[in-house]
């Protein structure tokens, strides 16, 4: 078994990103936290780590209870991540999708002035 996987290849097999380059990104930007510090992409992630990812507006926490390098099914995945994210932040992003922006009628056009105000007055 491994010791230790690169943080961005285990965000990525765990399926907290659709792409590798995408978790890569998003460590070069800082969103990416262990241990309350700004990682790189390169980083090693082991067993008992916490992971902190901000997508703004939201901040995710994780627990690291396995180390995959490879992409697997969902419900292997699961098996090495647990979700520490405080209720708060789930509630948040329930609100944030039934909000005006999100309940648009699927092909009613492009957004009115109106609704792209609304969009940016989220907050993000």
């Amino acid at each position: 078994m491994v010791e230790s996987v690169r943080i961005d290849k285990w965000l990525w097999a765990v399926r907290l990103f659709k792409s590798r380059n995408l978790a890569t990104e998003f460590c070069k930007n800082g969103r990416v936290l262990i241990g309350g510090e700004p990682v790189k992409a390169s980083r090693m992630v082991r067993i008992g780590d916490h992971i902190v990812v901000k997508r703004p507006p939201l901040t995710l926490t994780f627990l690291v209870t396995g180390l995959i390098e490879k992409r697997v099914s969902a419900a292997e995945a699961v098996a090495n991540v647990t979700n520490l994210t405080p209720q708060e932040e789930i509630d948040r992003m329930h609100q944030i999708r039934e909000s005006a922006f999100y309940t648009r009628e699927r092909g009613s056009g492009r957004p009115t002035k109106k609704d792209r105000r609304d969009f940016d007055k989220l907050d993000f």
